[in-house]
């Protein structure tokens, strides 16, 4: 476990490097012996910055919920990080790409909680019960944890993933919304295009067989941290397409068929 100094210096770099949109150098690097549990300590220190400057947290997102990314991870269960209210853009309009420094699109559901939800033993029923509605999303994806290593070309770890929000940096809500048993959620899909072209298809499926059972599992998850989930937060079940990488004047549309669809445009 790192020292309590190190977790809030690291966790300083990356507030900077939200603010000043340049990416700092791979921790598990410098810190060879970091662990799940110093990546999730330093994503708590950044939030208190955070907060400290008048941030709020609006819900949570889950990560790495498809087993070949877990794989690839070499991790065994997905990740989490919060959702700052400042990551909140409106579908149909222009994002600035300024706010990022390598931003990408992933497609995603997002529940909207009308009641609260605390582990540790939340089942995927409880949360259909807890859930107000479940809305088409759209995460965007940034590194302030440099992707691949500058020198070394190395990728970056879990623990990097983790400590940097778990790379959340945006959402992006639309679409229908709809009540979380007027449709069998697993059989969600959509089409992703970028600049017109189809870019990646998905099945919500994908996420953990249902997206509902990555939501328990995040309640599960904070519950002994002394957390649960509120009602009114938004939490992102999970990607079910791979990222898409966009860059200044890529327009984005998302369809999900009869959930309608999401737009956007990065200027």
């Amino acid at each position: 476990m790192l020292d309590p100094s190190t977790i809030t210096a690291l966790a300083r770099q990356l507030y900077q490097a939200r603010k000043a949109r340049t990416p700092v150098r791979q921790f598990s690097q410098q810190y060879p012996a970091m662990s799940l549990d110093d990546g999730y300590a330093i994503q708590r220190e950044w939030v208190k910055l955070e907060i400290a400057d008048g941030r709020s947290i609006k819900g949570r997102k889950i990560g790495l919920t498809s087993r070949a990314m877990q794989q690839a991870s070499q991790i065994d269960e997905p990740d989490h990080a919060p959702l700052m209210d400042d990551m909140f853009f409106a579908a149909g309009g222009d994002i600035p790409i300024s706010r990022f420094i390598a931003p990408r699109v992933e497609v995603e559901l997002a529940f909207i909680l009308g009641k609260p939800l605390e582990g540790p033993a939340v089942t995927l029923f409880d949360v259909l019960s807890a859930t107000e509605y479940v809305s088409p999303a759209v995460e965007i994806i940034d590194a302030r944890i440099e992707q691949f290593d500058r020198d070394t070309k190395q990728m970056r770890k879990v623990f990097d993933t983790i400590s940097d929000f778990a790379a959340n940096a945006g959402i992006v809500l639309g679409g229908r919304p709809v009540r979380p048993m007027d449709v069998d959620l697993r059989w969600v899909g959509a089409l992703l295009h970028k600049n017109g072209v189809v870019e990646e298809t998905g099945l919500a499926a994908g996420v953990l067989n249902h997206p509902a059972n990555g939501v328990a599992w995040l309640a599960n998850k904070i519950a002994p941290h002394g957390e649960r989930l509120n009602a009114g937060d938004v939490v992102l079940a999970g990607s079910f397409t791979r990222p898409v990488a966009a860059v200044a004047g890529d327009s984005f549309h998302v369809d999900y068929g009869p959930l309608g669809s999401i737009s956007f445009r990065f200027n």
